[in-house]
């Protein structure tokens, strides 16, 4: 706390002084009450200096020596000119009489050596940091893809990647740690000591077989490498390979044995006492519903191993992905209890559980700096807690004293602390965010909540929505380089959450707090805790399903500036309209309709879907997904494409709200990985799939998605027939002989044969030729000539079987394919192959999102 008359030259005038008096006078001479005209002019000094290390940092981590030799030497003996020169005028102006002896004319020079010693710094800081990867013998190594042992001290928390699906199924799991290398040991049997950044990727090992029973995932025995903690010391067979990028490694080690790695060192005390914390906070979670057991640990310390990649992407759609990194956020709500709310902190400075247990304000800044020191040992103590530490301690100056004004020196010294420090943050996207965020709650934040107040909001949503909305008029530039999307409901997802965030991560802190020493109290405080942390990934998940949830943007530093042209823009227009309660209103309609976009809205404006449709391909990517229209609101559902997120758009559009069978035809990852996205917030009767269980992974997570929502699991077989409302149809394939062992899971389709009133379809899933001319044969082989629809198998490979395709002699083929595949689908063989039998053909790359209507002369396609 300031004590009377900090913050004051003491060199202004009594007038000014008496002011400062009478100010104090007014707050009753209460030794920590705050007023706002204690404030003064921002200090801006220690921007300049700051920003300039953040320059230099980004520009030197990749300049030669020489470089940055001379550009520390040059700012030095510059800014020892500078110095010089003031020091010598200072001095002739104190032999003037009457010459001025002090104030500010010579802050300029001191703000510009300031800059120029900041500069050197970081110079010297980002060459130091860049030479590491230079440095010793793994990057010749590297250049020659050579194999050696290596023993390696990792330092961050080892994690599963699960890439998206790109086809058939995902790329190998791997799991990724960042780690110093140490010691290298060739083939030739040479030795050498160094200490050089690497990230090391081990491909985690599935076990697969074909029965249904020995099914593997990876989720029911992770891999031993997660279970490492950083500091740890491993011994590795690895093959040196060059970095993808200019990143902050020198080399990537492939290490291709995934078995128990070989630890040479134990972790550190320190650490061994953060991962016991962490893995009593995931057995206390253990128990609760899927979202709260993924989400929580994010919440509480970033612990992402649980998030599931359909997750994780609602998450970047809706703007939510910081609250699943560890944030300044975290650490000031534990900080707000002990010192209080941002409320009443700008009022009187003692709040919170502090001033009620009589504990004195230096005790409470220990008690502060203990839990900050706490915060960053469970969460590891890595450049983005130390960032996110910084970030909560600025929060917490904000909290103590109640000057927002004195926060922005602040805020620069920690962007010049964290940049010298490491170097590569002046690189990241994640700090230049999170800086951003910070200052967007300094600055406009408080500004903007005053003039909703004076506009008669409430206090506590006036703040709620300034911060929200100035946190992302901000960093939305940014996120659109990194997404080329901007989100249309980043702000009231983060206002539905932010009620939310506070009790989930104290709850979680204290359950993390608790669980070693007492786990049946920290499974109930978890228990309490799943019920916001929910919350939170609901809101997630719907504001992503919301048709209009996004608009795409350049992905480039030219969109990102237009962008920020359009924000200032609007922002002046919105000045104007906040005059106008009635054009604001209107304007809010208007941008709830454009993104919910309800189907009788969207019907009427855009035509789409086309009243009356009977057959609609959901455009997914490169995967599989369409529904068969069975009456108002209810359709059933085949294959669920790649990604959660398309598909549940694609049914909120067509209006889809019951689904009484889900077929999924067969295991491939591009047509089942978006089954959360068809279970979620529908009426689902039963799903059906092919007897054939493999790929195993797939189907296990299938079965799991299903056994969570209470949705049993059948298996079609030919000949099976049913019917729901005016829609009926009949399994043509696979045949019901368990003895038939199909070549591969593509083979294994389910395929129909199907009938809404007039019209014939014939859905072929993804047969490959030999189960396409077996069907041909099948008894099901003359039911199959003159469809009006044909789904055409597998995406319209150049894998067909000419003689079902003049079989069915479709009207009309449509084709499930993502736009700039690299499977080369569909094929211009298999189009004009079907061109040339009289069939309109149309696929999702070309023409969007597809509906069929009518029947007979009156046939119809409508695109989206």
């Amino acid at each position: 706390m300031r004590e009377e008359g900090e913050g004051y030259d003491d060199r202004r005038d009594e007038g000014r002084r008496g002011t400062r008096a009478a100010v104090h006078a007014a707050s009753g001479g209460r030794l920590g009450a705050a007023h706002p005209r204690q404030e003064g002019p921002t200090d801006l000094r220690l921007v300049p200096p700051a920003l300039a290390a953040w320059a230099t940092s980004a520009v030197m981590l990749d300049a030669a020596p020489a470089w940055v030799t001379g550009t520390a030497v040059g700012c030095l003996v510059l800014a020892g000119v500078l110095m010089t020169l003031r020091v010598g005028r200072m001095g002739r102006m104190g032999r003037v009489p009457g010459a001025m002896t002090g104030g500010r004319s010579g802050w300029p020079a001191v703000t510009a050596a300031a800059v120029l010693v900041c500069v050197a710094a970081a110079a010297v800081s980002a060459g130091l940091h860049g030479a590491d990867l230079r440095r010793g013998p793994l990057p010749g190594l590297a250049e020659r893809y050579a194999t050696v042992i290596a023993e390696a001290e990792i330092t961050s928390d080892p994690r599963l990647v699960r890439p998206r699906v790109r086809g058939p199924a995902p790329a190998p799991t791997a799991v990724l740690i960042e780690a110093d290398v140490r010691r290298v040991e060739t083939r030739d049997g040479a030795t050498m000591v160094t200490r050089t950044p690497v990230l090391m990727v081990v491909d985690v090992e599935r076990r697969r077989s074909s029965s249904a029973s020995s099914a593997f995932s990876a989720g029911d025995r992770p891999s031993p490498w997660l279970a490492l903690l950083p500091s740890t010391r491993v011994r590795v067979t690895a093959r040196v390979v060059p970095p993808a990028d200019g990143g902050d490694t020198a080399a990537v080690l492939r290490v291709r044995d995934p078995k128990v790695p070989e630890v040479v060192g134990e972790p550190s005390a320190a650490q061994r006492l953060a991962g016991r914390l962490r893995a009593g906070l995931r057995e206390a979670t253990d128990g609760l519903a899927p979202d709260a057991r993924a989400l929580l640990p994010g919440l509480v310390v970033g612990d992402t191993a649980r998030i599931t990649p359909e997750l994780d992407e609602a998450f970047k759609e809706t703007d939510l992905a910081h609250t699943l990194a560890v944030s300044g956020s975290n650490l000031t709500i534990i900080l707000v209890l002990l010192v209080g709310p941002p409320g009443l902190a700008q009022r009187v400075e003692r709040r919170g559980l502090a001033p009620r247990l009589g504990i004195s304000l230096r005790t409470t800044a220990l008690l502060g700096g203990a839990l900050t020191l706490g915060f960053v040992i469970v969460c590891r103590p890595d450049p983005s807690v130390l960032r996110a530490a910084a970030c909560g301690a600025v929060a917490l100056l904000a909290l103590a004293t109640g000057r927002r004004r004195s926060l922005i020196p602040a805020l620069a010294t920690a962007v010049l602390l964290l940049v010298l420090y490491d170097p590569w943050l002046s690189r990241s996207y994640g700090f230049l965010l999170s800086v951003l965020a910070t200052g967007a709650l300094l600055t406009l934040a408080p500004r903007w909540s005053a003039a909703l107040r004076a506009r008669r909001v409430p206090p506590r949503l006036a703040e709620a929505l300034a911060a929200a909305a100035a946190a992302q008029a901000l960093c939305a530039p940014v996120v659109a380089v990194l997404s080329a999307r901007v989100s249309l409901v980043a702000v009231p997802c983060n206002l539905l959450v932010e009620f939310a965030i506070a009790p989930a991560t104290v709850l979680g802190f204290a359950a993390l707090a608790t669980a070693p020493w007492a786990m049946p109290v920290a499974k109930a405080l978890a228990w309490c805790a799943g019920w916001p942390a929910g919350w939170i990934a609901d809101v997630a998940r719907t504001g992503a399903a919301l048709p209009g949830a996004g608009i795409d943007w350049p992905g480039s530093w030219t969109g990102a500036a237009l962008l920020a042209l359009a924000t200032v823009a609007l922002l002046l227009a919105g000045r104007r309209l906040l005059r106008h309660p009635w054009w604001c209103g209107a304007c809010g309609v208007l941008l709830l309709l454009a993104v919910v976009q309800p189907p009788p809205l969207t019907r009427v404006v855009t035509g789409w879907p086309p009243p009356g449709w009977r057959f609609a391909m959901c455009d997914v990517g490169q995967g599989d997904a369409t529904v068969l229209a069975a009456g108002a609101g209810t359709g059933v559902v085949v294959d669920a494409g790649p990604d959660p997120v398309l598909v549940d758009r694609c049914l909120r559009t067509l209006g889809i709200t019951r689904i009484p069978l889900v077929v999924l035809t067969h295991f491939h990852a591009d047509h089942v990985a978006g089954l959360p996205g068809v279970l979620r917030g529908r009426q689902v009767g039963a799903i059906e799939t092919t007897a054939y269980q493999e790929p195993v992974d797939q189907a296990e997570f299938v079965r799991r998605e299903a056994a969570a929502r209470g949705v049993s699991v059948t298996r079609a077989a030919a000949g099976e027939e049913r019917r729901t409302g005016g829609l009926s149809w009949r399994v043509v394939w696979p045949p019901a002989d368990p003895t038939v062992v199909p070549e591969g899971p593509n083979d294994a389709s389910v395929a129909l044969l199907v009938r809404s009133a007039g019209l014939r379809l014939l859905l072929l899933g993804d047969l490959e030729p030999p189960a396409q001319r077996a069907l041909l044969r099948s008894p099901a082989g003359p039911l199959l000539g003159g469809v009006d629809v044909l789904k055409v198998a597998h995406h319209g490979s150049a894998y067909q079987d000419p003689g079902l395709l003049s079989r069915a002699a479709p009207r009309l083929a449509l084709i499930s394919a993502g736009a700039d595949n690299t499977y080369g689908h569909p094929a211009p063989g298999t189009v004009a192959a079907l061109r040339a039998m009289g069939a309109v053909v149309l696929s999702t790359d070309r023409d969007g999102a597809l509906a069929v209507t009518g029947e007979g002369a009156e046939l119809g396609v409508a695109g989206d």
